[in-house]
């Protein structure tokens, strides 16, 4: 399973972060160019100061019968400026547990110059449980960033999402 709708529709989250330590109004939007492929464009906005912390615009490509995706695209934040990135994504199906598999996946992001100036690359284990309660959906995550070399986890129930790692960064996110 390789996480990712290819229907469009905006859909909008509220965030905060121990990184930011501020409120931020999330928007994405996914336009589909075919059946596998499609553009994704994301926006956010700092509540306090009214301005963009992030403008970004990618292509993802996903590939069903591999269960893998991989998207290119650029960006514009507060705190980096333009740069571009690519991410790659590979689920490894348990065939004991359909609703439990294996993420390996990457991430690139560089500077206006395709100087690297982030990357991450994590294998995770991913539980997805269905009708945990009446018209209640969990799915767990448990993580580890190879680069960094540090634990995480990830805990999603219908609209809400925490993330948290070893070193104490968290954050948490509600769709609208």
């Amino acid at each position: 399973m390789v996480e990712g709708s290819m229907g469009s529709g905006m859909e909008t989250s509220l965030r905060y972060s121990s990184h930011y330590k501020n409120l931020r109004i999330h928007a994405k939007e996914k336009f589909p160019l075919d059946s596998k492929t499609l553009v994704q464009t994301h926006g956010e906005v700092e509540v306090g100061s009214k301005l963009p912390s992030l403008l970004a615009m990618s292509i993802r490509r996903f590939y069903p019968e591999l269960s893998a995706s991989i998207g290119v695209g650029l960006q514009f934040n507060s705190q980096d400026k333009f740069g571009y990135n690519i991410r790659v994504k590979k689920a490894l199906l348990l065939k004991s547990n359909p609703m439990l598999h294996v993420n390996v996946k990457g991430r690139c992001n560089t500077d206006k110059d395709f100087k690297q100036k982030k990357a991450k690359s994590a294998i995770e284990l991913a539980w997805s449980i269905l009708d945990f309660q009446k018209d209640q959906d969990v799915r767990i995550k448990v993580g580890y960033d190879l680069l960094e070399k540090a634990p995480y986890f990830q805990i999603r129930e219908n609209n809400w999402t925490l993330n948290a790692d070893i070193s104490g960064n968290w954050n948490i996110r509600f769709d609208l």
